[in-house]
């Protein structure tokens, strides 16, 4: 008899401490103070996860200006710029930020490398959300640059003065390429002092690494907006695995499955449970009966509600965060 085809569930895999934290954080702001809520871009790159607040009352708009006056509005996971915080002030508007801690951590960095006069390298995706709020914290002392072409072309004040920081949803592989071109350019670059990439992006990365010669496909559930979801698509194709990022199991596309006997589902940090498991139901109806979740890297983190909530939290059960 043939070997059972095979569903290879990679963990960690989904919800991120940071993604959790915001959508808890709407979710409690809209059982506290009722809707609207209004909600600056996606909370989370993720669709469904968006519907899904919406329905619940949470408006998400693109800019602050877009907000009645003194109306309550949250910052989404990705940070904002130091702009957008004034005009919200101007406003009189009642913020509540979801901005992921780690995010956080690189506007402070920011914020420091420019008061010490250096100019900024910054490694990221152009218009990304989280990238454009960096940006914000030093606008004339940071130049981006998105890869190893780029550093060939960069030119600052001070060469002798330069420090970097990266988006923290990056591919590892891709951020070490840049890394050492920026390195061999500039011999006394100064770099954060722990890495900016965060736990989750490279977790969800190096799973991916850890089953590559096993699986004959990669599945990604992500948003087509979602960094860290695409880069997944990136490691696994860079290990020589076919992959295609799906925003749920409509996306599947037969022909993928042809000739394959094991395939790999993972999902971005952004990307619910429930639309892994619609995934798994699928692949299942397809002939894939097997499923054995792999775990190469454990993953424990939690991040606490901002000072904006922290007197609620005792009033309210942690809300669950899997829709």
């Amino acid at each position: 008899m043939p070997a059972a085809k095979t569903v290879v569930l990679l963990k960690p895999r989904g919800f991120c401490a940071g993604v959790v934290r915001a959508i808890d954080i709407v979710n409690i702001a809209l059982e506290t103070y009722g809707a609207p809520i209004y909600v600056r871009k996606e909370i989370v790159h993720n669709h469904h996860v968006v519907v899904d607040l919406s329905r619940k009352g949470a408006i998400f708009l693109d800019a602050v200006e877009e907000v009645p006056e003194g109306a309550r509005i949250i910052f989404s996971a990705h940070g904002v710029s130091p702009d957008v915080r004034r005009v919200a002030a101007e406003r009189r508007l009642q913020v509540i930020d979801a901005t992921c801690p780690l995010v956080t951590k690189v506007h402070l960095e920011a914020v420091r490398f420019a008061r010490e006069g250096y100019s900024i390298v910054l490694i990221g995706h152009k218009d990304h959300d989280e990238v454009i709020g960096t940006l914000g914290e030093a606008q004339e002392q940071t130049w981006l640059i998105s890869s190893e072409e780029e550093v060939h072309s960069l030119n600052v004040p001070n060469p002798s003065r330069v420090a970097y920081l990266t988006q923290t949803t990056l591919s590892l592989e891709e951020a070490k390429g840049i890394i050492a071109a920026l390195r061999a350019k500039y011999p006394d670059i100064v770099a954060p002092p722990a890495q900016d990439i965060c736990y989750a992006t490279e977790n969800r990365q190096v799973a991916v690494k850890a089953v590559a010669s096993l699986c004959n496909l990669l599945l990604v559930v992500g948003s087509s907006n979602s960094s860290n979801s695409n880069r997944l698509v990136e490691v696994a194709a860079n290990a020589g695995l076919p992959s295609y990022l799906i925003e749920d199991e409509t996306a599947i596309e037969l022909r993928w499955l042809e000739k394959v006997q094991t395939v790999g589902v993972t999902a971005g940090a952004s990307a619910p449970e429930f639309l892994v498991a619609k995934v798994v139901d699928f692949l299942k109806s397809q002939g894939f009966g097997r499923v054995q979740e792999v775990e190469p890297v454990s993953e424990d983190v939690r991040f606490a509600l901002p000072p904006e909530l922290v007197s609620l939290e005792t009033g309210h059960a942690r809300l669950p965060s899997n829709l």
